[in-house]
């Protein structure tokens, strides 16, 4: 990760109390400040000054995670993109679908990958063959459907 010129750097903002807060956040990200402080040993004013410096400089974000299959959504897959043309502008392009919830410029086989979050298999067709494949540039499509989910983590780096 490379720093900005006159930018404190972001791993300065993650010593052991940092990380012991983001991994009681990732445990529950509704959890009171006064709790985690009981945790990490520091008070409540000095866990809620941290999480504000965390948010504010990008290291960690406090959302709801929604399970697709919950909310109506039946089918995901991760398509890798294969591009001709300025790939940064065919990213833009991708990440603009509504139904991508996760794009990544990559290396190998494929110039991007892009996992689609969609309500059926024909709205999966109708994403990949009628809108990902019009975008100027886009040269090939490679479906990967989602059979059955076996792990999802969000606690990198702090164990």
């Amino acid at each position: 990760m490379s720093e900005r010129p006159g930018e404190p750097a972001k791993t300065a903002l993650l010593d052991d109390k940092a990380k012991a807060i983001i991994a009681e956040l990732q445990v529950d990200g509704r959890r009171s400040y006064a709790a985690i402080g009981k945790v990490v040993e520091l008070s409540e004013a000095a866990v809620r000054q941290r999480v504000q410096r965390l948010t504010e400089a990008g290291v960690i974000q406090i959302v709801a995670v929604t399970d697709p299959l919950e909310m109506g959504f039946g089918r995901q897959a991760m398509i890798g993109i294969t591009v001709d043309g300025n790939l940064e502008a065919i990213a833009t392009a991708v990440a603009e679908l509504d139904e991508i919830d996760y794009l990544v410029v990559t290396t190998g086989r494929y110039d991007l990958l892009a996992e689609v979050v969609c309500e059926n298999d024909e709205h999966l067709l109708e994403v990949i063959s009628e809108r990902m494949r019009a975008i100027d540039g886009v040269r090939t499509t490679e479906s990967f459907v989602y059979l059955k989910l076996r792990k999802q983590t969000y606690a990198w780096g702090v164990h």
